[in-house]
């Protein structure tokens, strides 16, 4: 009876071992999970200080490349703005996901607004251009032709920056919804049975055209990722996607739809959706669902 204790006493000890190991080993994962999207923030937050930071930038080679009064004007106001915007952002904690949400939105505004006025000082530039090069020919025609080519490598150099700025794509109207059985909306995440993310792929003249490769990201409330078995590479590191889709894009507005199945159970709470596509974070938005 003795020895039957003791093997008892035994078992019960070992079972213990083993319960204290998967818990520290739940928590560690929990932790590195938590880890994982507290850096996502930071380099999204990263992400669009230095596209605020390069705006700014721009305004200041725009304003040195014109001599229009009133159109400086607008632009040292603009420069303010975005400014403004990024003393905002920076005074923002990264986990903040609603005013992370709204300077994002104010990002895509500052960078319309540039583009409409990257293409009133380059019509401005392209007049300037013409008379500049009319008096040059009538008075110094060698002087002239030395001083196009250092234009031309200038212009080109502009243009080459303000057109990685403007080619940018932009996700908008982002939505997802959840759907039960019967592909209705499901009232409740413990219901659903199929996630649907909608969005936009906005109208840009300058971006080039051809097949693009989206990734959608959705990560639960509780930080991890919706695995779709795939990564792809974002600021010189591997994130897990959720979705993957290749669509043709014309320069037109694009609708694009994916669908996620659900092969687990889903808490309530917050989902971000974040999409990317060549290499940049184009949308993201976060959603309450019971």
């Amino acid at each position: 009876m003795k020895k039957i204790w003791t093997a008892v006493a035994a078992v019960a000890i070992i079972a213990l071992a083993v319960t204290a190991f998967m818990l520290m080993r739940s928590n560690r994962q929990l932790e590195q999970e938590k880890q994982e999207m507290q850096e996502l923030a930071e380099l999204d937050k990263q992400e669009m200080e230095n596209e605020y930071e390069r705006f700014t930038m721009q305004y200041s080679e725009m304003m040195t490349s014109i001599n229009n009064d009133s159109l400086i004007a607008q632009l040292t106001q603009e420069q303010l703005r975005t400014q403004q915007l990024l003393e905002e952002l920076k005074q923002v904690k990264a986990s903040d996901a609603r005013e992370i949400t709204r300077l994002k939105k104010e990002l895509a505004a500052v960078r319309e607004v540039l583009r409409s006025y990257i293409r009133q000082v380059d019509s401005l530039n392209r007049e300037n251009q013409t008379l500049r090069q009319e008096n040059q020919r009538v008075s110094d025609q060698l002087a002239q032709t030395n001083l196009e080519k250092r234009d031309l490598q200038h212009e080109k150099e502009t243009l080459t920056e303000k057109v990685a700025i403007a080619a940018q794509l932009d996700a908008t109207g982002i939505s997802m919804t959840p759907l039960n059985k019967r592909q209705k909306n499901a009232k409740k995440m413990k219901d659903c049975k199929t996630l649907q993310v909608n969005f936009n792929i906005a109208r840009n003249v300058t971006a080039q055209n051809g097949n693009r490769t989206l990734y959608v990201r959705i990560q639960t409330p509780a930080g991890t990722v919706l695995n779709g078995g795939g990564t792809f590479a974002y600021e010189n590191r591997k994130l897990e996607y959720s979705m993957k889709k290749v669509i043709e894009y014309s320069g037109e507005e694009t609708p694009v739809t994916v669908f996620w199945q659900v092969s687990e159970f889903l808490d309530a709470g917050d989902y971000r959706v974040s999409i990317f596509a060549d290499g940049n974070m184009i949308g993201s938005r976060t959603f309450s669902f019971k």
